[in-house]
């Protein structure tokens, strides 16, 4: 089973249609006027469609348990065709288009089952998605221009060449996963003036400056004291989100002070120095947080 464990919880949608022939108009007269043998088609049908989505791990391997907080199923009848749509609804990480596929193939093998006594040709046909929203690809932002960003390390231990940078080279990674190309890449002592002139500087040439380490509580944590007093417009919103975010995978990111806001056109994110603490506050905000570029140039939320 693929781990989920790293993606964020959004509304997902999905819905699929499944495609179910007959071969006389009677048959089609027998649905509609609910005179099938085995009883009423439609609901019955509609009763396994639901039963199907909501245990579709259990039929599934690689299909997680998740909460399926909205279902619907109808039907259009056209000719000698009845067309089946499911449509599903979760909040969760992952989506739910298997569970509305699985839900309609259900759907049209019910009807086959109750139909066959009364037409031998019954045949089920395409059973295929027609939409899904909610996963990171609906959060994806286009630009019209490439998107580009500094990283700056902080840290005085990696400045002295006693420690390896991983947190940093993290960061490099998962923006280039987001196309964004990253143009600098510093190592800097944790260090006040250090750290304001680097922010100053990169947020006049590019859209992303990054700074990771000094967010924590020691005396040489210094990060937010150095970009609070130059940041113009600070956006609490990131913050939440990469703190919350990381709270849920370990107790002990409430004590990070991570800092999020604008200076100039750029967007400044202070991420803490661990590699996982870094890594999970990119997963956390990117790529949805890139839709800042279009807000700062007056376009409205869609």
């Amino acid at each position: 089973m693929v781990d989920i464990t790293h993606k964020i919880t959004t509304l997902r949608l999905a819905t699929a249609e499944a495609i179910l022939k007959v071969s006389d108009i009677k048959t089609i007269e027998a649905l509609q006027n609910n005179t099938v043998p085995k009883g009423n088609v439609f609901e019955i049908a509609k009763a396994a469609g639901l039963l199907a989505v909501k245990n579709t791990f259990t039929v599934i391997p690689d299909c997680h348990p998740l909460p399926v907080e909205f279902t619907s199923i109808s039907y259009e009848i056209e000719d000698l065709t009845v067309k089946i749509y499911v449509a599903v609804k979760t909040v969760y990480k992952t989506g739910v288009e298997v569970e509305a596929m699985h839900g309609a193939s259900i759907v049209a093998l019910t009807m086959y089952d109750m139909l066959k006594p009364i037409d031998k040709q019954v045949e089920i046909g395409t059973v295929r998605l027609l939409e899904k929203s909610g996963g990171k690809s609906s959060f994806k932002t286009k630009h019209r221009s490439q998107l580009t960003a500094s990283v700056i390390v902080c840290s005085d231990s990696v400045s002295e060449g006693k420690k390896e940078d991983s947190a940093g080279k993290v960061i490099i990674k998962k923006l280039e996963a987001n196309n964004v190309v990253v143009e600098n890449y510093d190592i800097v002592p944790d260090e006040i003036e250090v750290i304001r002139e680097k922010a100053t500087t990169y947020a006049t040439k590019n859209h992303l400056v990054i700074f990771t380490g000094g967010t924590g509580l020691s005396f040489r944590d210094v990060t937010p004291e150095a970009l609070l007093p130059i940041i113009e417009r600070r956006i609490p919103g990131i913050e939440e989100a990469i703190r919350d975010y990381g709270q849920e995978r370990m107790p002990y990111a409430m004590l990070s002070r991570s800092v999020a806001g604008t200076l100039g056109d750029a967007l400044v994110l202070a991420l803490p120095g661990s590699t996982k603490g870094a890594s999970e506050s990119m997963d956390a905000v990117f790529p949805h947080v890139l839709h800042v570029f279009k807000i700062l140039k007056g376009q409205k939320h869609e």
